[in-house]
């Protein structure tokens, strides 16, 4: 008799027939049931008992931190893969389980690079929720297609005893909200293509918990109706979990969901590719990337480092989009532009990774022995880098961290670095001669997370500041042109700073612009920018965009001028991280470089003579152009019963916000309100005593906008004191 395969030979056979492999995530708002979903996927699979598939005490194995099972949510992305059968063919699963928290949306926007679909869920009580859209956002800037779970639908039959038509109505309002959602935000060519229908299985739904799930194909093929689910509701758990395992497995109609209207990495890489590699397409890597040719040169992008607890080596997972990797094999970071060795190459059974000689393209994998950042490309040789991972909110809270004990300080530095490495949205700022360091994260979860692990993983007593926010600096108006004159006094600067187009500096937010040094013909940035209304001729002077501002040189006739640019770029960069108003970061300038005198001899104008000077030509401009402090501000939802609206209100309204919009029912309302984030310290506990403990907020938007200036010249005072920055300075 044969001896039956195991899920391991099995991986290894379908990883080389990338027809059969599909890559997704699940995605959703905080407790709509990602990782209930994927237990009970390993589950089917095989990797874990099925009575404790989705159970808090015994299930949830993609949840790898105390701290998660604790706080009873996922913090990090978690790889698994399995394989199941379809119409008689075996497919590879290659799935990532995301958080749904926005603090940690982070891992969110890099799953997506290394996936080509992604299993929205929804609650069907709560409906579609703020997070939901932005994992949606998430999806399309990558080109990942979605399809929708609507989950929690146990909800609608044991708490809310919906009848059997009020359910069907709240299911169509979800579904119609998905597509409309999906109109707006997706591009053009898979506005109409990318809709889900339930008459095609495009849509399912059911229980993560009580592992059931139907969809319409599902539902015609095994003769079942959403009857027959309502009646498993008066059995008792063992006789439901048995019908549900035998009459509607959710592993069986969600994953035939996924093999039928997700792509496979063939159909999605040449759709992909054009939208998150920029480099020329003709080439025979552009070809490669574009065809997933597993007998192409090699490019893996890395989407998430993990580092081992044991022996502290970095793992780095990622997407490999063309060629082999392969133990051993030499390899080039693209950003790092370094050559390192390939020490082991992982596949995933399960969430166990297991080492493999070699893989090839199209595959979730993981490499070690190479320290890359998140982000990096890594090729053969120097190959023209993916585009860079754009997180939708950026770091608004910082907190400045310290060791008690001075002897730790190495100890501490060497931790923050591996910090930012697993987790790139968490920003460090390390400050070796001062021993102050500081760390940069999306709200006060993600830091108090953040230094619990720094405390109980990495073992480092820590103490950290209260909570401390991010301002912006900008300018109002256009400015006079500032001069700027180098130490040696041989060389000039004259700078012009004026705030950049509202259109230009959101085609850059939204990725629609490269951030980067312009060093050629631009061809697709000129086209964008003359789309936005800039002339032909402006286009052509861009040479930089950095960090939501825009460098253009607009000199005449310049000899030397190639020779300094780089150097006059270098200068631009440092003023646009610490501005002249409170060394915080600048957003929406742009600077223009109208003039220039430069010595002859080469040795006269060097670094230490052109950086003070476009330094101080850039910050002169500055001053003359009205100066201001962007400060963040959060569109939040509040939601709570209808007797603490007047409460609620109130609380809004002593933090600086603004009320949107208010909508009330019978028993509950939603409040939405912008909030400035200096003001939102201590909202969760300010809402819990206001709301007798049953209100809650979520984020839905954020962005920085000008802070009103009775209330700048405090805060200013307030940064350079805390920064120790003279009057003058």
């Amino acid at each position: 008799m044969a001896k039956k395969e195991t899920n391991l030979e099995k991986i290894q056979r379908l990883c080389t027939d990338q027809k059969h492999i599909r890559n997704i995530a699940t995605s959703a708002h905080i407790h709509h049931g990602k990782t209930a979903l994927t237990d009970n996927l390993l589950a089917a699979s095989g990797y874990m008992a099925a009575k404790n598939a989705g159970d808090l005490e015994e299930g949830m194995a993609t949840w790898q931190h105390g701290d998660e099972q604790e706080r009873l949510m996922t913090v990090d992305s978690a790889n698994v893969s399995m394989v199941h059968d379809f119409q008689d063919e075996e497919y590879l699963i290659n799935l990532i389980d995301t958080p749904g928290h926005v603090d940690f949306g982070g891992n969110v926007t890099r799953a997506m690079r290394a996936i080509d679909g992604t299993i929205v869920l929804v609650c069907a009580s709560e409906g579609i929720m703020p997070q939901t859209e932005t994992v949606i956002k998430q999806a399309i800037r990558e080109r990942v297609k979605p399809v929708l779970f609507i989950n929690k639908v146990d909800r609608l039959i044991k708490e809310l005893k919906l009848t059997p038509e009020a359910m069907q109505a709240r299911l169509v309002k979800i579904i119609n909200d998905f597509n409309i959602l999906l109109s707006q935000i997706a591009e053009p060519e898979f506005r109409k293509i990318w809709q889900v229908d339930v008459n095609n299985g495009s849509v399912a739904f059911g229980s993560a918990r009580d592992n059931w799930a139907l969809s319409v194909p599902f539902m015609q093929k095994k003769g079942i109706s959403f009857k027959d689910v309502l009646n498993i509701y008066n059995l008792n758990e063992d006789e439901r979990k048995e019908w549900c395992w035998k009459n509607a497995p959710l592993f069986e109609v969600l994953l035939d969901m996924v093999i039928k209207h997700l792509p496979s990495p063939l159909e999605a890489q040449k759709y992909r590719i054009p939208k998150i590699w920029h480099g020329d397409i003709e080439t025979e890597f552009g070809k490669n990337l574009v065809n997933c040719n597993p007998e192409g040169k090699m490019a893996f992008v890395i989407t998430r480092i993990v580092i081992d607890p044991r022996s502290g080596k970095e793992v780095c997972a990622g997407r490999l989009f063309s060629g082999k990797v392969k133990n051993g094999q030499e390899v080039y970071l693209n950003l790092a532009k370094q050559k390192q060795k390939v020490q082991q190459v992982l596949i995933y059974n399960g969430i166990k990774p297991e080492q493999m000689e070699e893989l090839p393209c199209g595959n979730v994998l993981a490499i070690a022995g190479i320290t890359g950042e998140a982000g990096e490309t890594v090729t053969i040789e120097p190959e023209t880098p993916f585009e860079e991972m754009k997180h939708i909110f950026e770091p608004v809270i910082t907190k400045s961290i310290s060791v008690p004990k001075p002897q730790d300080l190495p100890k501490l530095i060497d931790v923050l670095k591996k910090v930012a490495k697993e987790d790139p949205s968490i920003k460090v700022q390390i400050n070796e001669e001062t021993g102050e360091n500081l760390i940069s994260g999306m709200g006060e979860l993600h830091l108090e997370i953040i230094e619990n692990r720094i405390k109980t993983e990495k073992g480092v007593d820590v103490i950290t500041s209260s909570p401390i926010v991010v301002y912006r600096e900008t300018v109002d108006k256009p400015s006079e042109v500032g001069e700027g004159k180098s130490p040696n006094k041989h060389n000039l600067f004259f700078i012009k700073i004026e705030p950049l187009e509202p259109g230009v500096y959101e085609a850059i937010k939204n990725a629609e612009i490269s951030e980067g040094r312009i060093k050629k013909k631009d061809e697709p940035l000129w086209n964008k920018l003359n789309e936005l209304g800039i002339s032909n001729e402006e286009a052509r002077q861009y040479r930089s965009v950095y960090k939501g501002c825009a460098f253009l040189d607009k000199t005449k006739g310049e000899v030397h001028i190639q020779e300094v640019i780089e150097l006059v770029l270098d200068a631009f960069e440092q003023v646009v991280d610490a501005g002249p108003i409170a060394r915080e970061p600048c957003i929406k300038l742009k600077a223009s470089l109208v003039d220039i005198k430069l010595h002859e001899d080469a040795i006269h104008r060097g670094p230490a003579q052109v950086y003070p000077a476009v330094r101080d030509s850039v910050r002169a401009a500055m001053a003359t152009a009205k100066p201001v402090l962007y400060e963040p501000m959060q569109t939040m939802m509040f939601e709570g019963p209808l007797q603490f609206m007047g409460e609620m209100t109130k609380l809004i309204q002593s933090k600086r916000g603004q009320l949107i919009d208010v909508n009330q029912n019978a028993i509950d309302c939603v409040i939405k309100a912008k909030l400035p984030v200096a003001e939102m310290i201590g909202l969760a506990s300010d809402l819990r005593s206001a709301t007798e403990g049953r209100g809650n907020f979520n984020m839905v938007d954020q962005a920085f906008e000008k802070m009103p200036s009775s209330v700048q010249e405090g805060v200013v005072r307030q940064i350079r004191t805390r920064k120790g920055l003279a009057e003058n300075e």
